[in-house]
């Protein structure tokens, strides 16, 4: 075991120039001996060190996890953190009302004291990565089971995290690489005291809003921007009014000299999960199982909820955040099952695994180390099919899909201290719920959280084996055209928990039958119990494509030595270069490589909200008023696209150029690369980014906030 990591090291080392440089997110630690040269030579100035160093200030330094799923760059020496729109749509719209609505008419605080305090919000800084692969697998032999090795895996990662934290304020973890052939100790500092400093309107930071999502051209400038401070020693501390702006240990400067064709562009983020080792079997459930139990029941739940949001201000406010989530990854389910049937993609995977096996064949080694592979994970992915749709359609239709169901789910804490008759577990169960309710009813409209609930549930009655429904269908007259909309109005008219004035009513003296007699915690018992049950169904199953993955990832690898792999992503901060560039959808088409101004102008639809467009900003495009900001031919550019390789949490990535400057900022990719987190196509695949002078226009010239632009180190 211990040679095999030996030996995929040195051939990483030995065959990295072999892959296209567009292609990858990169380990921060390996880029000296992988990446370095190649990434000199298309243009960067910089050393291996000035990116990634433990002992000095590197760039890594100004990079953060921001929330939990989005990546954020730090751009003064005063804590101020530059983000996209929609990684701060979740708090703007939590601290908006329809008397202050920030995500409709925008935010800037004009001083320190005036930015908003955003509870539940922190941002996290990596501070190093070291491999751990030896004490990994010194633990483990190849008698074990899965389930065993997994076991032994995780007691040896939180033995060696633990050592390391000690009595520290870091957060330390283990994290697997390349399908479990190697591990990383990684050490995060994370700040909980994160304020609210701007965002533009949400005509200029969502402009095109879902219809624009994962299009190019685009013409949205999609930032906002927020600030970490600390206590007096630049320690992480809990909100305090004595806390001061962090002093990072490096901020990135901000380049307006643009960009032309074929520069060179770096990002630097956290992308979030790709699958590009994946076999044909898990394209194929990933298309026909998990994302289509997307498309389908958040396809129906939008439909309603857009409804309701179009009917009142107040609604559109409560659901904007929600809805912005749910449509993401609805669309990019669309697209990427669009995008791996139009790339053929199932069909190049199969032609590898037919080499594979072959080459499996040819040694009786081989053989003995690989041969069970393909053939095990095509029976463990057939094994748990029928059960994974449904757990998924659970999840999608009951779980995540009615409100209320989910919600209700918090007081089963509450039902075992009340079975337990122990008041002080009551007790602090009651003040549990009450906390998550105040949270959970301030963006809740139960009468359209009912009629999702009846569409979702007649949908799963419709897309799901009759053996997979919850306990709970047995109340429902299934057989009857309106069964669906009965059961939801009962539910709905019976529950405590559709308003918060009634649960708090119950709370203030819960009895157990009460709470178990309630039709919405019924439902959400139900729920839940059938939910486990289908995981545990699926156990099995997800052992064997764990453990043949990681075997598939090695076998490939002894395959091909000359070919040098990156890993997929999972959340650790990883590095990808290519450069700024156009690209040719389909024949006879070629998107230029940027916009501008005079697009938003052009999309302008005054009584869509969707492309609706400031007069303010409509003023100083009349009169060219772009100060500082222009591009060398007097026009605003809004964004451009490059070929760095991309996924979900990288949005907020910097752009960086080859003096380590900021001069964009990534946000998403194009429609006709959906596929990318399976197969990256690099004739295809774009990072669409805002450009920098838009966003210092938009602070400067539209909102005024010079207060900002004066701390940033801007390079001329």
């Amino acid at each position: 075991m211990k040679k095999m990591t030996a030996v995929l090291v040195a051939l990483l080392i030995s065959f990295a120039g072999s892959l296209k440089a567009d292609e990858g997110m990169w380990l921060l630690p390996l880029i000296k001996k992988l990446n370095i040269e190649k990434m000199q030579e298309k243009g960067l100035q910089l050393s291996a060190e000035d990116i990634y160093s433990v002992n000095q200030s590197s760039l890594k330094d100004a990079i953060v996890i921001f929330g939990g799923g989005c990546t954020g760059e730090m751009i003064s020496d005063k804590g101020l953190i530059l983000t996209n729109h929609h990684c701060g749509y979740g708090t703007i719209q939590e601290l908006s009302t329809v008397e202050d609505n920030y995500l409709e008419n925008g935010f800037w605080a004009k001083t320190m004291e005036d930015e908003i305090p955003a509870p539940g919000l922190s941002v996290t800084f990596m501070k190093r990565m070291e491999d751990v692969t030896d004490k990994i697998e010194a633990g483990l032999n190849d008698d074990m089971s899965e389930e065993e090795r997994r076991s032994a895996i995780e007691k040896i990662s939180t033995q060696i995290a633990d050592s390391v934290k000690g009595d520290s304020h870091y957060r330390t973890l283990v994290r697997d690489f390349y399908g479990g052939n190697q591990y990383y100790l990684i050490v995060y500092e994370v700040f909980n005291d994160v304020r609210f400093v701007g965002a533009p309107p949400s005509s200029i930071g969502k402009f095109g809003h879902d219809t624009d999502n994962w299009m190019w051209p685009r013409h949205t400038g999609d930032f906002s921007m927020f600030r970490v401070y600390a206590d007096k020693d630049g320690n992480p501390a809990e909100y305090s009014p004595d806390n001061v702006p962090l002093k990072p240990a490096h901020h990135l400067p901000i380049s307006l000299k643009g960009y032309e064709k074929d520069d060179f562009a770096m990002t630097l983020g956290f992308p979030g999960s790709t699958q590009r080792y994946l076999t044909s079997w898990g394209i194929d459930e990933r298309m026909n199982i998990f994302n289509f139990s997307l498309i389908k029941p958040r396809g129906v739940k939008q439909d309603i909820w857009q409804e309701a949001m179009n009917a009142s201000d107040k609604i559109r406010l409560q659901y904007a955040s929600k809805y912005s989530r749910s449509s993401n990854y609805w669309k990019n389910s669309i697209g990427m099952n669009r995008g791996l049937k139009n790339l053929n993609v199932l069909a190049k995977k199969q032609k590898l695994e037919e080499k594979f096996q072959e080459w499996v064949e040819g040694s009786p080694e081989r053989e003995a180390a690989y041969g069970d592979v393909l053939p095990s994970l095509e029976k463990a992915y057939s094994q748990r099919a029928p059960y994974y749709l449904a757990q998924n359609f659970v999840r999608e239709c009951m779980l995540r899909g009615t409100e209320i169901v989910g919600f209700s789910l918090a007081a089963r804490d509450l039902e075992k201290a009340l079975k337990d008759e122990d008041q002080e577990k009551i007790d602090a169960a009651v003040e549990s719920l009450k906390s998550r309710a105040k949270e959970f009813y301030k963006d809740y409209h139960a009468a359209t959280d009912q009629k999702v609930m009846s569409a979702l549930f007649e949908l799963y009655l419709e897309e799901i084996d009759a053996q997979f429904y919850p306990s709970f269908f047995e109340d429902i007259k299934t057989e009857k055209e309106d069964g669906f909309e009965d059961y939801a109005d009962r539910l709905f008219r019976k529950s405590f928990f559709v308003s918060q004035d009634e649960l708090f009513s119950f709370l203030d003296n819960p009895k157990l039958k009460k709470l178990q007699k309630d039709p919405a915690f019924k439902a959400g018992k139900s729920t839940i119990e059938l939910y486990l049950s289908l995981m545990d169904k699926t156990r099995e199953s997800n052992l064997k494509i764990d453990r043949n993955h990681r075997l598939f990832i090695a076998g490939l690898k002894e395959m091909n030595p000359d070919k040098v792999y990156y890993d997929d992503a999972n959340f650790s901060m990883r590095l990808s270069y290519g450069e700024v560039g156009n690209y040719e959808p389909r024949d006879a088409v070629i998107y230029k490589h940027y916009t501008t101004l005079k697009g938003v102008m052009e999309k302008e639809k005054p009584n869509d909200y969707e492309f609706a467009v400031p007069e303010r900003l409509k003023e100083l495009y009349r009169e060219k008023d772009y100060g500082r900001y222009a591009a060398e031919d007097g026009r605003m550019r809004v964004c451009f696209t490059t070929d760095n390789d991309i996924t979900g949490g990288n949005s907020g990535s910097p752009v960086i150029n080859g003096k380590g400057e900021l001069f964009g900022l990534a946000f998403d990719g194009n429609w006709e690369a959906m596929s990318g987190d399976i197969a990256f196509e690099p004739e295809l695949q774009k990072c669409i980014n805002v450009d920098i002078r838009y966003v210092l226009f938009i602070v400067d010239k539209y909102a005024g906030a010079t207060n900002l632009i004066d701390e940033m180190t801007i390079i001329e």
